[in-house]
């Protein structure tokens, strides 16, 4: 599931608006990654989007 575990980011729908104007569905996906990470001294797998792990939100293991 595309979804950060500690910011709650998701997938968000719209629509592709085309130059005629035409609406189309379309997704925008968070840019997630599996990482290990120390959650208060255990090591643990975690879907991590790459703002929080940019900004230092979580401790890499």
């Amino acid at each position: 599931m595309a979804k950060c575990e500690i910011c709650s980011k998701a997938t968000v729908f719209g629509n592709n608006v085309s130059h005629s104007l035409r609406r189309t569905n379309r997704s925008w996906k968070p840019n997630i990654r599996k990482v290990k990470i120390n959650d208060n001294g255990t090591i643990r797998r975690a879907s991590i989007c790459t703002g929080c792990l940019r900004s230092n939100k979580v401790e890499r293991a």
